[in-house]
């Protein structure tokens, strides 16, 4: 059940101390024998706060420290191009892994203008350093928790490939964090900002030469020329300059809805659970933007890197994720004429069938992967997945001549690729997600959660095929039980069971004491409610035994 206050303003009580906050990243020592205060990369990066003491000045010390190391293994001897977002742990944190960096002789190419760089524009800029195969390659940090609540910090390594680092990479960095954090950080080299900023620092404009690109990757002049009515909310994110230069330069006719950044975001409406949270995904959070839908042909929301997309349509409203991903990989397909037939598109185990329908009609391949967008990065940076795409709000393409435009998800990209739809097509996104629904039938999709211990979420990263004896979900034989992706054979860390019209996956949360079942239903909502209610059993008697 939703907050009694979910998608209403936030309060003064709703607000989190700055102050408080940053006193807390200075002054609190984390306890490394302590699990919930050691260094954790989740499916994109270390994420806490500094009032539990889960993200302070040794977390950071200790993880660019290990970093550094890292790299120096990997032979890249490049700079270190270093990004933050609005949160207001990201700038003490960014310093602090800036007087890491220096102390161990390492470059960090910062922001020219001192401003906020969005995570795809980070992934851009390693990936022009990189082009060519220079010698010394770069890499990059993102500090960001992304989504999550004003009182977090969040920090992301990205390896030459510009996209989110892999298990195995980052696996290595947070054991190396977590023993420098227990060795009292003796081993970390670092140096004063001010010496840093003098020795080791260069500067980068970030904002100019991504959207100067733009072009290469999407078709403004169409925007333009059908006279597209725009209205982008950075919902108080890094992408806050991007959008106003973006239409700017490009003359459209786009409104920066929200300009204002507070690392309160005190303007926020309250998520399902009455938390601030940017999660451009979610009807709560975009409640303000969807109240005046009206006013724009397309309306967009941005998280506070702007890695993921929240498309508002006059006529419905905030999509759904999984409905806009069919759309716009529909759309590119049929638009995009120097892309490569042979080029395959990218889903997570947990999107909706859709896109396998969608994809199917259109001859091309599916590339199913487990969740997290960094099983897409080999990809998109090959140029053999032309679309790489998840559930959460969350994808990137190719450029228009078929090579890689970013290799981390760019919520900037794909909120203009809705503006470049309605102007092609005459349609909104939302009508054309219609038609599809009528051509290939209407699927009901929800995730639900359900309690589990550390034990059982253990047991059911871990679960083979066996462990699923039933040989049929809500009156229909299964077809499939999965514990690896169909694309690329990875674990799924968890499983996925599929029938002719349905399908479930579970996985274990990475943060919380519960697992996420993940189901679809081609036969409506009441079949879902019995899907789900299928797997639930399916997935509890298979942790029993």
């Amino acid at each position: 059940m939703a907050h009694d206050r979910a998608g209403r303003p936030a309060r003064p009580t709703d607000l989190v101390d700055i102050a408080h906050l940053v006193t807390a990243y200075y002054s609190r020592v984390p306890d490394p024998a302590e699990p919930s205060q050691q260094v954790v990369f989740g499916t994109s990066g270390h994420r806490g706060s500094s009032e539990d003491s889960a993200f302070n000045e040794a977390h950071i010390m200790a993880i660019t420290q290990a970093i550094v190391e890292y790299r120096a293994t990997r032979d890249i001897t490049g700079p270190v191009y270093l990004a933050r977002d609005t949160h207001a742990l990201s700038e003490p944190a960014w310093t602090t892994a800036l007087e890491v960096l220096a102390g161990n002789d390492v470059t960090a190419v910062i922001d020219a203008r001192g401003r906020y760089t969005p995570t795809p524009a980070l992934s851009h800029a390693v990936l022009r350093h990189n082009q060519g195969g220079t010698k010394h390659q770069a890499d990059g940090i993102v500090v960001t928790p992304s989504h999550n609540p004003p009182r977090d910090g969040g920090f992301k390594y990205n390896p030459p490939h510009g996209g989110p680092a892999d298990t195995k990479a980052t696996d290595a960095i947070a054991a190396r964090a977590n023993e420098l954090l227990r060795g009292g950080l003796a081993e970390v080299k670092r140096v004063s900002l001010e010496q840093a900023m003098k020795t080791h620092v260069q500067r980068y404009d970030y904002l100019d030469h991504y959207v100067a690109d733009l072009p290469n990757a999407l078709n403004l002049d169409a925007i333009r020329g059908a006279g597209i009515r725009m209205g982008a909310d950075p919902m108080g994110g890094a992408s806050v300059d991007y959008w106003e230069e973006i239409g700017q330069r490009f003359d459209l006719e786009l409104e920066v809805v929200n300009p204002f950044v507070d690392p309160t975001w005190r303007f926020m409406t309250l998520d399902s659970d009455g938390k601030i949270r940017m999660d451009p995904s979610s009807r709560h959070a975009m409640a303000g933007l969807v109240g005046i839908k009206d006013d724009y042909d397309i309306s967009t929301g941005n998280d506070a890197d702007a890695d993921r997309h929240g498309i508002v349509t006059p006529d419905g409203g905030l999509m759904n994720p999984n409905h806009f991903l069919a759309v716009a990989i529909e759309y590119l397909v049929a638009n995009r004429m120097w892309w490569d037939a042979l080029t395959k598109v990218g889903k997570t185990v947990v999107t909706s069938s859709m896109v396998d329908r969608v994809v199917g009609v259109l001859g091309r391949d599916v590339y199913e992967v487990p969740v997290g967008f960094k099983w897409f990065v080999p990809g998109l940076f090959s140029g053999s997945l032309a679309f790489g795409g998840e559930e959460s709000a969350g994808a990137s393409f190719l450029r228009m001549d078929g090579t890689v435009w970013t290799t981390d998800k760019d919520g900037i990209l794909l909120a203009l690729l809705a503006a470049e739809i309605a102007a092609v097509t005459g349609q909104t996104p939302s009508a054309r997600y219609g038609e599809l629904e009528r051509q290939h039938g209407s699927p009901a999709y929800a995730r639900i959660d359900a309690v589990a211990t550390s034990e059982q979420k253990a047991k059911l990263a871990r679960l083979s095929a066996d462990a699923i004896t039933g040989t049929e979900i809500a009156g229909e034989e299964i077809t499939g039980i999965l514990t690896t992706a169909r694309g690329n054979g990875a674990p799924l860390g968890g499983l996925k069971v599929t029938t002719e019209n349905a399908w479930f996956a579970a996985r274990p949360s990475g943060t919380e004491d519960k697992y996420k079942i993940y189901a679809e239903s081609f036969l409506g909502s009441e079949h879902l409610t019995q899907v789900q209610a299928a797997a639930e059993e399916m997935v509890n008697q298979a942790l029993i035994e």
